[in-house]
């Protein structure tokens, strides 16, 4: 089962498109221009500001979902959303560039206004392209007293998977929707709890799981913080009536994986479960660079971060 599920994960869109990111590294130097220290990887982009740090995020969605524009209007705040949580930070605004035809506009323009009341995320303004194939991408400006990174995991920390499996299938996508079925006061008081770890720095490193899934997203944690883990992956619940391969590839909608020093990790879980929230231990960091399974009694290496990357950074 194992080799079949690395296979699996490695041969995935969701994770082997991200390798295009590795082309863009370059323009990490223009930050010196503004006398910024940034490193590409993580999921906003740090701008200290007084008391706070800014934090900058932007995604363009996956037309896979231009089937579907009112899933692919929601996405595009929820994505951005969970992308200043996962951060540390409570987000600010939104604003979007969009590409509309007749035929898909007004359902996307629903998608985006029923996630921004969902998310209670104001969307102040943006671009259109009237004569560009459809397409929708969103940046979102949060703010944090303290950051959660992607780069600072460390050899004994715990990994820990925080999942919302209150949910169900968005047919026919790898997405599982745990949000658009809740109240907003529902969905913010269960992302509230990034921020409260954040400031009590209760954990080392935060990243929330993107289309690449559980164990992509892993690996890309890794891959930033130049470390490596040890996971058993029947430690990762799933819903039920998915299989474990389908569903460590989904986009979960509402998941974060965080590396916890072992004297955190109580308070951590009480954090997630209070809010409804499933936390498990998925494994530990190492030191060795590579991210190994286990699954019963089998071993593998699904990345080996000496000799491949996820995105190159």
């Amino acid at each position: 089962m194992l080799n079949r599920l690395i296979k699996d994960i490695k041969e995935y869109e969701g994770l082997t498109r991200k390798k295009g990111v590795k082309h863009v590294v370059r323009l990490q130097e223009s930050a010196s221009w503004g006398g910024i220290t940034c490193m590409l990887g993580d999921d906003a982009a740090v701008l200290p500001w007084e008391d706070y740090f800014l934090l900058l995020a932007s995604d363009g969605i996956w037309w896979k979902l231009g089937g579907d524009p009112f899933w692919a209007g929601y996405c595009s705040v929820l994505v951005n959303v969970n992308d200043i949580y996962a951060m540390g930070g409570v987000p600010v605004a939104m604003v979007n560039v969009l590409s509309l035809s007749e035929e898909v506009g007004e359902e996307l323009l629903q998608g985006i206004e029923t996630a921004c009341q969902k998310f209670k995320v104001p969307m102040v303004g943006g671009h259109v392209h009237p004569d560009a194939p459809t397409s929708i991408a969103v940046s979102i400006l949060g703010k944090a007293r303290k950051v959660l990174t992607s780069f600072d995991a460390r050899p004994g920390d715990k990994v820990m998977l925080a999942l919302d499996l209150k949910g169900k299938q968005y047919n026919p996508y790898l997405n599982w929707d745990s949000t658009s079925m809740k109240t907003s006061e529902e969905v913010l008081y269960r992302l509230e709890a990034l921020p409260i770890i954040a400031e009590k720095e209760l954990a080392t490193s935060c990243k929330d799981v993107s289309n690449p899934g559980i164990l992509g997203t892993l690996g890309m944690l890794l891959e930033t913080s130049k470390v490596g883990a040890v996971v058993d992956v029947e430690s990762i619940p799933t819903p039920v009536d998915i299989d474990m391969t389908t569903f460590v590839k989904m986009y979960p909608g509402y998941g974060f994986i965080l590396t916890v020093h072992p004297i955190h990790v109580d308070e951590v879980t009480q954090l997630f479960k209070e809010r409804g929230i499933s936390v498990s231990i998925m494994g530990n960091i190492s030191s060795e660079r590579k991210l190994e399974l286990h699954y019963k009694e089998e071993e593998g290496i699904l990345f080996d971060f000496e000799k491949e990357c996820i995105c190159g950074f």
